[in-house]
């Protein structure tokens, strides 16, 4: 699943959020918000984004 959302941003030039608790997936974004009791805590560009394959969970 995580293949097919990185294909359609990259071809369509979508924009596609995902929620998840799990911090290797914001390794394959291009933007990370993290938030903290429901207020922004940091957000940050990510300089080394990683293709789904390349991600270990």
């Amino acid at each position: 699943m995580l293949e097919a959302l990185e294909r359609i941003n990259r071809e369509l030039g979508t924009t596609t959020v995902v929620i998840t608790h799990n911090a290797d997936i914001a390794r394959m974004s291009d933007r990370v918000i993290r938030l903290s009791s429901g207020a922004v805590a940091e957000t940050y560009r990510n300089p080394d984004k990683k293709l789904p394959r390349d991600l270990h969970w």
